[in-house]
């Protein structure tokens, strides 16, 4: 990131949970795992409100939202796939991104299983992954990330 990013990017651990960069978005793994393989697509903009996102960020979501949802389907297999533009803590533009799965999916030796499926997710649990596999799984999805 070419400028110091928004203090939205940074509260999620940026630049170490980034997964993948574009001009005005940044896709990075979500701190705290509501299900395996959730995301944070953050826009680099100081906009604090959808509409104040810039024409070319808006052109660009489409990209990063192909991107991620090619990613996950790659690596998880995901059933559906919620956007949660929540913006109650963390102020400028961003949608946590959260992968739903019908059966659990197996990671780095693990089952992890979507407790809430088919109900909304609940952005409040976490599936408690220690520090290396939480990069174990970063690299996994960096891997799968479509080449340009």
């Amino acid at each position: 990131m070419t400028d110091a990013p928004n203090a939205t990017i940074a509260s999620f651990g940026y630049p170490g949970t980034l997964i993948a960069e574009l001009d005005h978005w940044v896709v990075l793994l979500r701190p705290r795992q509501v299900t395996l393989g959730s995301l944070v697509l953050a826009c680099k903009e100081a906009a604090t409100a959808f509409g104040q996102v810039s024409p070319a960020a808006v052109a660009e979501l489409g990209q990063a939202t192909a991107g991620l949802e090619a990613m996950l389907r790659s690596a998880f297999a995901y059933d559906k796939i919620n956007y949660l533009m929540l913006m109650m803590v963390d102020p400028h533009v961003h949608f946590h991104v959260i992968p739903r799965y019908a059966a659990p999916r197996a990671f780095d030796g693990r089952d992890f299983a979507d407790a809430a499926w088919p109900k909304p997710p609940d952005v409040t649990q976490a599936l408690g992954l220690a520090p290396e596999a939480f990069e174990r799984l970063r690299e996994h999805l960096r891997a799968a990330w479509p080449a340009a």
